[in-house]
């Protein structure tokens, strides 16, 4: 099983969102082989909290205006790493130095890496998908 299409393309939206808001090293990952409650996961980093706060809305508001609904949101009262669960796709909002020490990539290196649109992966990503 792979994600489906409409998670590939919340995934894209939560990822241009956080791309508006200068989010780096934005990537996707179809979990949907591995993960039973979701399909992709969505991770980003920001530079320090205030900006983790300014993705995550970002975020919150294009997903909710394509009729996502969110189920969760996790981490706000500290925001070194903010969860946005909306079912099919959880995206994943860290303060860079949390991403590089939790390393979620390493953990789902097996699953494969859903192709994000250059305007995203092009000006401010480190990986470059």
């Amino acid at each position: 099983m792979t994600a489906t299409p409409e998670a590939i393309s919340l995934a894209i939206a939560a990822a241009e969102a956080a791309a508006d808001k200068m989010a780096t090293d934005i990537v996707a990952i179809d979990v949907s082989e591995h993960v039973v409650l979701t399909d992709i996961f969505v991770l980003c980093s920001a530079q320090n909290e205030r900006q983790v706060k300014g993705v995550v809305d970002a975020v919150e508001e294009r997903l909710l205006g394509l009729g996502a609904k969110l189920l969760r949101r996790e981490g706000e009262r500290t925001s070194h790493w903010v969860l946005l669960d909306f079912g099919d796709v959880v995206v994943h909002v860290q303060v860079a130095e949390e991403r590089i020490h939790y390393a979620i990539e390493r953990l789902w290196k097996d699953c494969p890496f859903i192709e994000l649109p250059e305007s995203v992966t092009a000006p401010h990503s480190v990986h470059g998908n």
